[in-house]
């Protein structure tokens, strides 16, 4: 039976117009079963440009730019380029936000382990510029990898695709915010040392015992 879009009366299905009211019913004619077989599967992002953009999220026309450098006909290749958040900031928490967690871990173990093995603070600026260096080509890999992973995995709509690249891919925002606190830890730390001045010589351990010895000498 079909259903009068007019009027609501039942026709049968073989009736062109409503008995009722006449309106015409050729338009209606297609069951609701039919109807939704024929509503088009969602397919899964095949633009490659797209993938990409998807999954770096923030600043993914600046990355894009970038990755260019490391692609020659199709094939990866190293290239220098500079990635300034990843040298100012601090350099594990860049890597953190970026949820390139291997890179984090070893970006926060690494600095540690050369400052105590040499004894030379200067060595976590040794970092921060190796970080900045690599990383772009670093997380032209960490996309590279991650975007084929998901493409080889198939059987996937194009719902389902777009949440599991915002999920391996994106940003971590609240990283930043722990950023801002180690930073305002280390301006705090700065002010006092600069507020305090340089430490007094006549104020140091050794000096009464110095001018005891000096004393009973005259």
């Amino acid at each position: 039976m079909m259903m009068c879009g007019q009027c609501n009366q039942q026709n049968p299905d073989e009736a062109q117009f409503c008995h009722q009211c006449g309106t015409k019913l050729l338009a209606e004619a297609k069951p609701v079963a039919e109807a939704a077989s024929e509503t088009p599967t969602a397919r899964p992002i095949q633009d490659e440009e797209t993938l990409w953009r998807q999954f770096i999220g923030p600043n993914a026309d600046h990355y894009l730019t970038v990755f260019k450098k490391f692609s020659a006909n199709g094939r990866p290749k190293f290239a220098l380029s500079w990635n300034w958040p990843a040298f100012l900031y601090i350099s594990f928490l860049w890597f953190l936000y970026r949820k390139m967690y291997l890179h984090a871990f070893v970006y926060a173990v690494g600095p540690m382990i050369s400052t105590y093995l040499t004894g030379d603070f200067s060595a976590g600026i040794v970092w921060s510029i190796m970080a900045g260096a690599t990383a772009n080509y670093l997380y032209y890999w960490h996309c590279r990898e991650h975007i084929g992973e998901i493409k080889k995995a198939g059987r996937m709509d194009q719902a389902e695709q777009e949440s599991t690249l915002k999920e391996s891919g994106g940003v971590q925002p609240y990283v930043i915010w722990v950023g801002v606190f180690f930073y305002i830890i280390f301006l705090a730390t700065l002010v006092k040392m600069v507020q305090e001045g340089p430490p007094d010589p006549d104020k140091s351990p050794g000096r009464p015992a110095k001018q005891a010895v000096m004393l009973s000498q005259a």
